[in-house]
């Protein structure tokens, strides 16, 4: 509770300095810069600390298998169920509310949207290259931290808790600065505001959305993987991508495997959204891009999601994680009593 509190206030403090600074053009360039430049370290030492985690490698086997089956699926789900809900709240793929009169005007759209074809396209293929070059900078840093991780850090630390702690501490540092840029970018925008009050109180389907997908995609895995029961695959999946705290109630019932895929799961469903949230965004839509996370929309998957669609869609996706954590101490408890 603390640590959200801390990521609440960092993105509140940038969305006040970015308000103020609207009009310093070339100050804002270099914010964005800077923000790529801490993605890339926060991912590379998210890398590292999976690499250096023995338990993490020497059980992707079996259990491995299983936990990137789960993930597949409810990931999968999860975009499904949100694109259900999206459409029937009218909501476009780019998460603008369509009016009547939107629909209404649509012919006269079309032609303008002729008229300005050139111009598009040129905006389209910008926001494509960039696009690019973040999902290799992400494939890259993942990739690197992992090897990294595995290779060196057991020969430069002899002991592994301090190295633990560090990369925690540089983990959350890098959070609080990425998350103050995410605010920064909202207050320079502007808009974030009113279209959040457009969408208003629907804005909590979102998270249901992803919740109700995440439990549907691991019901679908227990007639696939035979070592878990439905009960299990559902514990699994209420963790929401919470691995560090889901596992742990799982491990509490006596399900040992099933807490073990739960972590698996977990670290694996934050680390497949880093590489395919821009994915995600430019190709289906950009509520679908906050879906995949689940509760990491709102810490390590919030400034990616921020830079492949844009502020409001921020502010979404940071409620979505906020009440997806608050539902897994509810959710997970509630599965293993009712088992």
């Amino acid at each position: 509770m603390a640590d959200l509190a801390l990521y609440l206030s960092m993105a509140v403090i940038g969305y006040f300095f970015g308000s103020k600074l609207r009009n310093h053009e070339t100050l804002i360039r270099w914010t964005g810069r800077l923000q790529t430049f801490a993605i890339i370290i926060l991912i590379f030492s998210m890398g590292m600390r999976m690499g250096a985690n023995r338990e993490v490698v020497e059980n992707l086997n079996s259990i491995g298998l299983y936990a990137l089956i789960m993930s597949i699926s409810i990931i999968l789900f999860s975009i499904i169920t949100m694109t259900a809900v999206r459409k029937l709240m009218r909501i476009d793929r780019f998460g603008n509310l369509q009016s009547k009169e939107d629909r209404g005007g649509m012919v006269q759209e079309m032609t303008s949207e002729t008229e300005i074809k050139t111009e598009g396209d040129a905006d389209e293929e910008s926001s494509d290259n960039k696009m690019n070059f973040m999902t290799a900078i992400i494939v890259l840093c993942v990739a690197g931290g992992l090897l990294f991780g595995h290779f060196c850090i057991p020969h430069i630390f002899s002991d592994m808790e301090v190295f633990s702690n560090l990369i925690n501490v540089m983990i959350n540092a890098g959070l609080c600065v990425l998350l103050f840029f995410v605010g920064f970018d909202m207050g320079v925008d502007g808009t974030a505001m009113q279209h959040f009050r457009q969408v208003g109180v629907r804005v909590f389907l979102f998270p249901v959305a992803v919740m109700a997908g995440t439990l549907i995609g691991a019901v679908v895995c227990v007639p696939i993987l035979s070592e878990i029961s439905l009960q299990e695959a559902l514990a699994v999946g209420g963790g929401f991508g919470w691995y560090t705290f889901a596992p742990g109630l799982i491990m509490e019932a006596g399900l040992v495997t099933a807490s073990a895929i739960c972590f698996m799961h977990n670290v694996m469903r934050e680390f497949i959204s880093i590489l395919i949230v821009p994915l995600v965004a430019k190709k289906i839509g950009y509520l679908e891009a906050m879906a995949v996370p689940a509760c990491s929309s709102m810490d390590v998957c919030l400034p990616i999601i921020e830079r492949s669609t844009r502020s409001d869609i921020a502010i979404y996706s940071f409620i979505s994680g906020v009440v997806q954590s608050a539902a897994v101490p509810i959710v997970v408890p509630l599965i293993l009593r009712l088992g």
